[in-house]
């Protein structure tokens, strides 16, 4: 995302943000201690922190955007042990994720202008070959900064939707290189505005998903907004109906532009932000709060709180507990997006 497109569309959401969220009931108030900042990235190379992963010796990193692909090997330190690199030019990587078998898939989905004939997934191995997947969605284009892995190695895109509430794709065949691969839509998504403090554009950060990941053992699904982490129980490791169950929120405030997120093998939740010198915070035990936070409901199916409902399910109704009602508030911030837009385009005139 270029800087000028990004001046425009955070003053957009800015004053969206404003006139308040589109909001559903609050997620499971399951208590986390706060994050805690573990280091600080001070390599010069590592700005726009825009993707984590981890193993059991190293933490991944990549920046947003780029014109090449490039995977940062942190030590716990937050130094630079190693850079894996390919040449192949990306059009805007937005998140990271870590197959199994050391497989390094960054999430080439950027896209604010909704421009973009097709997205893209590059799966790089640690000694920097890459395959190329393309990828299309079926009802035209989309932004999306997160990237969810199946156990099954199966990839999850979850879009970032300016007007509040996010869809979940994934390939509707086998992956082929370099494609395209059809996308088919499997679920949508919304969230709950918060009064987390943090992000470049006020509390309308606190529905957009800027960030993903998925816990060693497949068992929980973490989604992020600018302001706040969503822990999801997956006790069978499928994804879509996770995405349905009532999740627990683990708020990351002050993060100037969260983007990251991460699970340590351990269960502990790694976030990040975008910005020189930034930290990597960390969340002990997250996992297990999800158990806690989601006792006695872990089974329960279909839109909950904060859920996603899968294609074919009629989501609950949503009204919200702060802020303005769904269809009231996607049509003021539709409003405030076409005059802002019509603004710009005005002055670009003159």
């Amino acid at each position: 995302m270029t800087s000028r497109v990004r001046g425009r569309l955070f003053g957009v959401l800015a004053v969206a943000g404003l006139l308040g969220g589109v909001a559903v009931p609050a997620a499971s108030a399951a208590q986390a201690a706060g994050p805690e900042p573990v280091c600080t990235i001070g390599d010069s190379r590592i700005t726009e922190l825009s993707g984590l992963a981890a193993d059991a010796e190293h933490w991944y990193a990549v920046n947003d955007g780029g014109s090449s692909l490039e995977i940062f090997v942190l030590g716990r330190d937050c130094s630079v042990r190693h850079v894996i690199e390919n040449p192949a030019d990306p059009y805007d990587v937005e998140d990271l994720a870590l197959a199994g078998d050391g497989t390094l898939w960054l999430g080439d989905t950027g896209d604010n202008r909704k421009q973009r004939d097709t997205v893209a997934l590059h799966a790089v191995s640690p000694d920097g070959d890459a395959v190329l997947y393309r990828l299309t969605y079926p009802d035209g284009q989309h932004d999306a900064e997160a990237l969810l892995l199946g156990g099954d190695g199966t990839p999850y895109i979850v879009t970032k939707n300016v007007l509040g509430g996010s869809e979940v794709y994934r390939p509707a065949r086998e992956l082929s290189s370099p494609g395209p691969t059809p996308l088919e839509r499997v679920g949508a998504l919304d969230l709950s505005a918060t009064e987390t403090p943090g992000g470049p554009v006020g509390s309308a950060g606190s529905l957009l998903v800027t960030g993903a990941a998925t816990s060693a053992d497949g068992t929980v699904v973490a989604l992020r907004t600018y302001t706040d982490a969503y822990l999801y129980p997956a006790p069978d490791g499928d994804i879509v109906a996770a995405l349905q169950r009532q999740p627990v929120r683990v708020a990351l405030p002050n993060e100037p532009q969260g983007e990251a997120i991460a699970f340590e093998p351990d269960g502990t939740l790694l976030s990040g932000t975008e910005g020189a010198g930034s930290a990597v915070r960390a969340v002990r035990g997250a996992t297990d709060l999800v158990a806690e936070g989601t006792s006695g409901n872990s089974g329960e199916s279909g839109a909950s709180a904060g859920g996603a409902a899968s294609d074919g399910e009629q989501a609950a109704g949503a009204q919200p507990d702060s802020g303005v009602p769904v269809l009231p508030g996607i049509a003021i911030a539709a409003v405030v997006a076409a005059a802002a837009v019509f603004g710009l385009s005005r002055l670009r005139r003159r």
